[in-house]
């Protein structure tokens, strides 16, 4: 569908960009701060470091100003948990003190703070104590510190994420601390889904009461799948790819209810994964503001008989195309690459499209406002002469964008935009041999060199994109 006449994006539209705490701060012991679940996982591959990253912990007022410069209407961020509640028990007011001055110097910059509470970096005693979000535990403890994220934080904050993509949360296990021994990965599985839906409502349920005014929604990460060919058993696995793996998650998040399919499904395999009638009446009556989605790329899925070796999904760690595994769930679906479109070196299809068609898809099945609260092209940029020219990513952006604007012709209601990321950062799976910033930061994975930081090409092409409110794709 064309469009003769776009519609221009909205006055107050959020033209943003994002970071998250343990890939961005540094200093994981410093002020009190207590080891998380990503910082216990340092030098367990030749990347994954959470010691320095960008610094932004001690640079933050430096970053701020690049901000401005930039013309960021909003900055999404996370609050590292172990800052505020170090050993997920007792409170850090030096925690506290930090992410205070963060949003006061925000404010100041005429920034609009967008507050993600969960991104992936829970108290590694948490997991110790009790396996994390396998034990209900966690909910208690969630909820303790998101009031006190809403009591310190919310005179000044209005937009809050509540988890960050809880669909790949138990898509990828090793993400937030692994599969306990003994436990079948399918019953881990809906039963972090459970208790994170259970933990989302009720944290919901208390911003509710204590900050009225503010907007609060839960954000998941969504890869459109397309059917490999037209025969009816690609598309019933392109079907069961998005309801196993966004829909069922999402409607229980949104809508307070299981998937029949995905319920059944796991039945007939001897998994009951049902949830109280109470507790879905406590999640349906948690009906969040918007939803926010991290879209980067679209999927394949093709047939997988039931008799198919199953396959979980991974990485492609070295930035060579055809590194990548596909996975195979025997009787759902498998992923497979798609012929008409191009990759990264990691091979993540470049799909600007398939933004559009999951706005829509998106909008239609829940009627919420969206944010796209992710976005970005991981690439190597080479620093030449304090220059970066990365045309390649302004190329994705502003197709993106272009994307974006039809969907709102579409008349789908997109309250902002956050590309991921403001500033390089330790990618969760390439650390910085992949980059994803508008701000090149001088260091490499094994070596920090001076961390200065220079703007990148994209960066005056995103200036030029908010000045004009997107006008410039006109």
């Amino acid at each position: 569908m064309e469009h003769l006449v776009q519609k221009p994006f909205p006055e107050n539209f959020l033209w943003g960009a994002a970071t998250a705490a343990y890939q961005v701060e540094g200093a994981i012991e410093e002020d009190g701060k207590g080891i998380s679940v990503q910082d216990s996982k340092n030098f367990s591959n030749y990347f994954h470091d959470t010691t320095v990253t960008s610094d932004h912990y001690h640079r933050f007022r430096e970053d701020i100003a690049l901000m401005k410069t930039l013309g960021l209407k909003s900055y999404r961020f996370s609050i590292a948990w172990t800052r505020i509640y170090p050993d997920g028990e007792t409170l850090n007011p030096a925690g506290v003190s930090f992410y205070n001055q963060l949003i006061d110097e925000l404010i100041k910059n005429n920034i609009e703070p967008l507050v993600t509470l969960y991104h992936f970096d829970h108290p590694q005693s948490l997991q110790e104590n009790f396996g994390g979000w396998y034990s209900e535990q966690m909910i208690t403890h969630f909820l303790t510190f998101a009031v006190t994220c809403f009591h310190a934080f919310g005179d000044r904050v209005r937009w809050f994420m509540t988890i960050c993509e809880s669909n790949n949360v138990v898509l990828y296990p090793d993400l937030i601390g692994g599969v306990p021994a003994g436990i079948d990965v399918e019953v881990w599985r809906f039963q972090v889904s459970r208790v994170m839906a259970l933990a989302n409502a009720r944290v919901i349920q208390s911003c509710r009461k204590l900050l009225p005014q503010a907007k609060i929604g839960p954000c998941i990460g969504y890869a459109i799948a397309y059917p490999a060919t037209s025969a009816p058993q690609d598309v019933m696995a392109a079907l069961n790819e998005d309801e196993f793996r966004t829909f069922y998650p999402l409607d229980l998040l949104c809508l307070g209810r299981q998937n029949p399919t995905v319920v059944n499904f796991f039945a007939c395999r001897g998994l009951d994964i049902r949830l109280s009638p109470t507790e879905l009446e406590e999640i349906k009556g948690a009906n969040p503001d918007f939803i926010a989605f991290n879209y980067y790329q679209s999927d394949v899925a093709k047939a997988c008989p039931d008799e198919s070796e199953e396959a979980q999904p991974g990485f492609n760690q070295e930035g060579k195309k055809g590194g990548f595994v596909y996975p195979r769930f025997p009787g759902l679906y498998a992923g497979d690459s798609n012929p008409y479109l191009e990759r990264n070196d990691w091979d993540w299809e470049i799909d600007p499209v398939g933004l559009r068609i999951a706005c829509r898809k998106l909008f239609d099945r829940y009627q919420l406002p969206l944010m796209i609260t992710e976005n970005g092209l991981g690439a190597r940029d080479t620093l030449a002469n304090g220059e970066i020219n990365d045309a390649y990513r302004i190329d994705y952006l502003q197709k993106h964008v272009e994307q974006m604007q039809l969907a709102i012709s579409d008349g789908v209601p997109l309250l902002g935009y956050y590309p991921w990321s403001f500033i390089d950062l330790m990618s969760t799976s390439n650390g910085y041999n992949k980059r994803y910033g508008f701000v090149y930061v001088d260091r490499e994975d094994s070596d920090i060199k001076t961390l200065t930081r220079y703007k990148k090409a994209s960066f005056y092409w995103y200036q030029r994109l908010i000045s004009s409110n997107g006008a410039l794709l006109s």
